[in-house]
This record gives C-alpha cells, sequence and structure tokens, in this order.
C-alpha cells in the first residue's frame, strides 16, 4: 500500500465514532424537528453546540495524554485554511451588514430590475456568481458578496429565497472548481502531479455542461414573474458592490476586496446617509461580526475534530475501505480506479466538510489508484475536484451553506434541493465515467 499509509497513522474505524455523534445530534434533531412541524428546524440545536459532545468524545478517544490530545484539536482548529475562512465570515458579516443597513442592498437590487427582467433573475445570480468565483478562486468570497443580494432579489421579487440562494451557491462552486487560482485546484493538480491547465482542459468538458443545463433550467423556470415596478434607487449606494465585484477580477486576496467593501459602504452611508453616523457604523459592523460568530466557531470546531480523526487513523481506515473495494469492482479497470477516485474524495469530504482538506487526505491514495489502473492524472486531478465541489456545494454542515444560510435566515437542508448546479455537475462527472468523454489526447 501506499508509504503514507503506515507511517504512524493506525487506520481504525472507531475513530469515526465522535464524527457520527456529531452528525446524529445536529442532523437528527434537525429531521426530527422538521418532522413535527418548527419553524427553523435545523436551528434548534446549534451546531456548534452539538460539536461540543462530540469533541468531548475524540478527545477522550485519543490513544495518548489528554494534554496531546487536546493540543492536536488545536492545531487543527487553528490550520491556516480554518483562519482564512474565519476572517472572511468575519468581513462577510460585516460587509452584508454595513451594505444592507445604508440601503445598498436595496439600491443594488432596484437598479438591477431596472435593468433585468424578473425571469432573468436567477440566469443572472448563476453567471454573476460564476465569473466572480472564478476570478476570485474562492466560494467563500463569492457568496458573502453575493448572497445578500440574491436574498434582496427574493424579498423583491415573487421567487422564493431558496432559488436565489441556491443559484449563487451554484456559481460559487463553479467557479471554485474551474478557477486557476482555487485552493480545490491546486490541491488537486499537486496531489496528482499535473500542470493546471491539464486539469482545465479536463475539467472544462464537464463544467461548461453542467452550467449550461443549469442556466436552462433556470431560463425555464420562469416563476411567471409579472414586471415588476422598480422602486427610484440611489446609485451611489452601488458603489460598494460594484467596486467589490470588479476586485474580484483583480488578483486581489479575498480579505483585502472585503475589506474594500466595508471602506466603501461605511463611506458611502456617511456620506450619503444623514443618520448614519460613526456609532452607527459602529453597531453594524459588529452586529455583522455577531451574525457570523456560530458558522464561524462551528467551522473551528469541526477543524479540530477532524484534526483528531486523522491523528486516530479513522479517515485512514475509511479510504483504505473504499480502496479496497474498488480492487473488487469489475466494470472495466479504468472506470473502477475512477469510480475509487471519486469515492475516495466524497467520503473524505463528508467527514472534513472541507474540500480542500478533503482533496489532500485523499490525494495519495487517489495517486496510488490512479498508477494501478493506468488512469490519466488529468483526469484523476479533475474527477477529484469536481466531486469535492458538489459534496462541499450540498452538505448541510459545510461552511458554504452555513454562510448562505445565515446571510438568508433559510435551512441548509431546505437549501440543498435548490442547488441544481452541484447536481446537475455530479451527473455529468458520473456520465464522464461511464462514456469515458472527454478523449485525451496522450500527447498534451
Amino acid at each position: 500500500m501506499t508509504s503514507h499509509t503506515h507511517s504512524k497513522v493506525q487506520a481504525r474505524a472507531l475513530a469515526l465514532v465522535p464524527l457520527i455523534v456529531f452528525l446524529a445530534l445536529f442532523l437528527g434533531s434537525g429531521i426530527y424537528h422538521s418532522m413535527i412541524g418548527t419553524e427553523f428546524a435545523f436551528y434548534q440545536i446549534k451546531a456548534p453546540v452539538a460539536a461540543i459532545p462530540a469533541i468531548i468524545l475524540a478527545v477522550l478517544m485519543y490513544r495518548g495524554k489528554l494534554n496531546t490530545a487536546i493540543d492536536e484539536f488545536l492545531k487543527g482548529a487553528s490550520h491556516p485554511n480554518l483562519i482564512l475562512m474565519f476572517m472572511v465570515f468575519m468581513l462577510a458579516g460585516a460587509f452584508a451588514n454595513v451594505s444592507s443597513s445604508i440601503g445598498s442592498v436595496d439600491a443594488t437590487v432596484q437598479f438591477g430590475l431596472s435593468i433585468i427582467s424578473p425571469e432573468l433573475v436567477l440566469p443572472m445570480l448563476f453567471i454573476i456568481s460564476a465569473f466572480i468565483a472564478t476570478a476570485m478562486g474562492t466560494s467563500m468570497g463569492t457568496i458573502a458578496a453575493c448572497a445578500p443580494i440574491a436574498f434582496g432579489f427574493s424579498a423583491s421579487t415573487d421567487i422564493a429565497a431558496v432559488y436565489t440562494i441556491g443559484a449563487v451557491v451554484g456559481g460559487a462552486m463553479f467557479g471554485d472548481n474551474l478557477s486557476m487560482i482555487s485552493d480545490t485546484t491546486i490541491a488537486a493538480t499537486r496531489s496528482l502531479n499535473v500542470e493546471l491547465r491539464d486539469k482545465f482542459r479536463v475539467n472544462v468538458w464537464i463544467a461548461v455542461p453542467a452550467a449550461i443545463f443549469t442556466l436552462l433550467i433556470y431560463v425555464l423556470m420562469t416563476h411567471n414573474s409579472q414586471a415588476l415596478s422598480y422602486k427610484s434607487y440611489d446609485a451611489w449606494l452601488i458603489v460598494p458592490y460594484v467596486a467589490v465585484f470588479f476586485l474580484a477580477f483583480t488578483r486581489l486576496h479575498v480579505l483585502a476586496v472585503l475589506t474594500l467593501g466595508i471602506v466603501l459602504s461605511s463611506l458611502m452611508g456617511l456620506i450619503e446617509k444623514p443618520d448614519f453616523d460613526l456609532l452607527a457604523l459602529n453597531t453594524s459592523i459588529y452586529n455583522g461580526f455577531v451574525s457570523m460568530f456560530e458558522v464561524a466557531l462551528l467551522s473551528m470546531f469541526l477543524g479540530g475534530l477532524s484534526a483528531l480523526l486523522q491523528k486516530e487513523g479513522g479517515l485512514e481506515w475509511l479510504i483504505q475501505r473504499i480502496y479496497s473495494i474498488t480492487r473488487h469492482l469489475r466494470v472495466g479497470t479504468q472506470r473502477a480506479g475512477e469510480i475509487g477516485i471519486s469515492f475516495l474524495v466524497i467520503f473524505s469530504n463528508l467527514f472534513v466538510a472541507n474540500n480542500t482538506v478533503a482533496i489532500i487526505l485523499a490525494g495519495d491514495m487517489a495517486r496510488e489508484v490512479a498508477k494501478e489502473y493506468d488512469i490519466d492524472p488529468k483526469r484523476a486531478a479533475a474527477l477529484m475536484d469536481i466531486f469535492s465541489c458538489v459534496v462541499q456545494g450540498l452538505i448541510p454542515y459545510g461552511a458554504q451553506l452555513l454562510l448562505a444560510c445565515s446571510i438568508a435566515k433559510i435551512s441548509p437542508i431546505e437549501l440543498i434541493g435548490t442547488i441544481y448546479y452541484c447536481w446537475i455537475l455530479a451527473i455529468c462527472a458520473i456520465l464522464t465515467i461511464v462514456f469515458r468523454y472527454p478523449r485525451l489526447k496522450t500527447s498534451i
């Protein structure tokens, strides 16, 4: 087996129990409350609280000193990726809150309604999110910028919030998957030692058809929307959003883009709104931070928890099981290998709730599978990235859905069914494996 399999980590199924406890508490409570008809069923038990028993269990199950277990948890919770996500959450909350308190969101929505007809709202939201995400290379930054506007559209039209937010998340996952500077792309190409552009060539043939099908669905889904009269709006208030949109296309760091958005929103508010003073601005920014607290805390808890599961060999056990199952599949060798690689990343993602970490975890094993089944590494890298983005865009405890839902005040479970792009991308990827397209020239 691979060299990394048996460095120090010994594979153990038992190590997965803490995560199952978290999912049982969080999803179980949500499902129970949905069945008895509670409003906001999935918000009855707060996710970070549901994570606490799981963390305690993981620390107690750790086969080492208690203090070492706590250190491992802290290392996982403070991973640079997670710190970045934490900062994105905080700045996104502040930007969304300031721009909505000064009326930027309303102004942008009214401007949008004045130039596009209501039946094109969903395709437009999907296209704009896809553009921004491809330019920025982050689905989180995209959702932070676009979800407040999408939510504003649903308030001003007869389109339900789950559809507008679903279009934004779908577009964000499209960009996350295809972007040359996305961390998932970089992780997948590094894991399989392929060039970014080669993986992109394979990926485009799968992601673009999925995006076209998604747009067709949105165009056909005209919510028998009557032409809506738009209200007059203050054009100056649109500036922060326009700025964020264009800054996203520069190579500027996502944190810089969001910070500039906050600064511009603050200035516009102070200049344009007489009742918006420095105190109101202070409260607005702080309330934005508070609104993201639950999501940010959960990301850190899950980061620490997955680090403990990794140390204890839970994920290793899972990856080995999937690997051994693929070896017994008799469906044409390359197809079996590609199914195996896809499952490696799907399950890793379900357990760590972070697509980049899932790719890194499954990477070594995927490289072995690709060699053993003679799979083109470019295809393997594209499939890993695609399936990690599909899962990340659909898991109710993943950062993307939590961020979108906390902005739009909807339940992640309600949202899953309307993120059409991720479902269609999954179907396109499965067809890719079955029909072995795109055919690659070995010379590339």
